[in-house]
């Protein structure tokens, strides 16, 4: 009889390990990693060519070249996740061809035309802001207006930011709906990141930093990691 209640409870024990090891595999299958590597996610680096965007009030700091820096630190912390990533503008130069009449509109058909071709996942396009107070400072994430999935990966990248710039005294902001045309490329989830005030000259002395770029890279990333982990697992499986 004990003989036969420890054969039966050694049987139960290994199923019982057997099926946990079951669950553990399922969470961590090659599969899972693959369809992380299928999702695609377009960068779009703001501005650039004879389109400088706005300048630091300080030192003129161009929010093209920033825009680029943030957007290929973000474009290595994304693919080190295993994200599939494009990048729109890959230079300090422009998308519109020539600088003649009519390049800005050129310029913007071509990033559109860029996340059309990709068909992704997400889309992000980094800028950097500026505000007639030299007081107001800090990154603002801008989604696409009555769209949850937009609005909810806002949230997860404001919260990373909001955390980041606590840290050097900044006050918390809040993501806002906006009606941008980078916004309404593409059916799936778009948010633009103001990674901070070029007419503040705490933002600006940090955005002209590497160190600072990562930072901001890497929340941004963060933000991303958590909208997937939050709600879109079925982009997932």
């Amino acid at each position: 009889m004990k003989r036969t209640f420890i054969a039966v409870t050694t049987a139960v024990v290994i199923g019982f390990i057997s099926a946990v090891g079951l669950c553990f595999r399922a969470l961590f299958t090659p599969r899972t990693v693959v369809a992380v590597s299928e999702l695609k996610i377009v960068i779009d680096a703001g501005h650039g060519g004879v389109d400088a965007g706005v300048l630091g009030r300080n030192t003129g700091l161009k929010e093209s070249d920033v825009n680029l820096a943030v957007s290929y630190r973000l474009k290595d912390a994304l693919e080190d996740m295993g994200f599939a990533v494009t990048l729109t503008r890959k230079t300090d130069a422009g998308l519109y061809g020539a600088a003649t009449k009519g390049f800005k509109k050129r310029d913007m058909q071509k990033r559109k035309e860029i996340i059309e071709e990709t068909n992704p996942a997400l889309v992000i396009s980094v800028h950097q802001n500026f505000y007639p107070s030299k007081t107001t400072r800090g990154g603002q994430v801008f989604y696409r207006k009555a769209d949850e999935e937009s609005h909810r990966l806002a949230a997860c990248v404001q919260e990373n930011l909001n955390t980041l710039y606590e840290a050097e005294g900044a006050k918390n902001r809040t993501e806002m709906a906006g009606e941008y045309f980078m916004l309404e490329c593409w059916s799936c989830p778009s948010v633009i990141v103001e990674c901070g005030f070029l007419s503040n000259s705490e933002d600006e002395a940090l955005l002209g930093t590497e160190i600072w770029q990562t930072k901001l890279a890497r929340s941004i990333a963060g933000g991303v990691l958590s909208y997937f982990g939050e709600g879109a697992v079925s982009m997932l499986s």
